[in-house]
Formats: structure tokens, C-alpha cells, sequence
């Protein structure tokens, strides 16, 4: 089993910064990778950003340069800086964590964590 722990996130203004953070314990695959959704009220979970433990990085169109995903594989911790928000990035952030051994794939979810964003 896998535990993540997420932290950060909040209420901001249109235009400003905030960041969240997951860290993973327990049964870490060397193999896997971390990442965030959100769910907005409404709508489907969808993907934000996505790193693997080899430091390759998805993103969301909707996000491109102005998110940015990081992690410290020693830390087991995933980290995402959001800055140029918009209203619509309002959601609840939730961290995943997918891990790969022997050809089985394995899924984890944090809590969430709500990200508001005032106009």
C-alpha cells in the first residue's frame, strides 16, 4: 500500500500563485509515477501534470507554462507550482500515484485538496 499525504493549496486571486504537494509513503515501486488531477464541480476528473520517477513530464494543455511539476524522488514527493491562475482552475486537487511491478500496474489517490481562485 501506498499513502499520500497533500498539502498547500487554498483561496487566491485571478493572476496569483499557490502551490500543493503530496508525498508518498509505504510500499514506494521504484517504478511509478506521480502526478495531479482535479474535479471541478460538475465535471470529470481530468489530468493536470504527470512526472515519472525518470523526471518526464505531461501536462494538461489548459495548464502549459503555467504550471510546472516537480518531484525529489528522495522525499518521495511531488510538488506542483501554480501560478497565472484563472477562476476555472478552481477544483479539488487530488495527487495520484501510479506504480508499475512486474507488469502490473497499481493506482493510488490522495484526499484532495480544494484550490479556489477568486476573479
Amino acid at each position: 500500500q501506498v499513502q499520500l499525504v497533500e498539502s498547500g493549496g487554498g483561496l487566491v486571486q485571478a493572476g496569483g500563485s499557490l502551490s500543493v504537494s503530496c508525498a508518498a509513503s509505504g510500499s514506494i515501486f521504484s517504478i511509478n509515477a506521480m502526478g495531479w488531477y482535479r474535479q471541478a464541480p460538475g465535471k470529470q476528473r481530468e489530468l493536470v501534470a504527470s512526472i515519472t520517477s525518470g523526471g518526464i513530464t505531461n501536462y494538461a494543455d489548459s495548464v502549459k507554462g503555467r504550471f510546472t511539476i516537480s518531484r525529489d524522488n528522495a522525499k518521495n514527493t511531488v510538488y506542483l507550482q501554480m501560478n497565472s491562475l484563472k477562476p476555472e482552475d478552481t477544483a479539488v486537487y487530488y495527487c495520484n500515484y501510479v506504480g508499475r511491478r512486474y507488469g502490473f500496474k497499481y493506482d493510488y489517490w490522495g484526499q484532495g485538496t480544494q484550490v479556489n481562485v477568486s476573479s
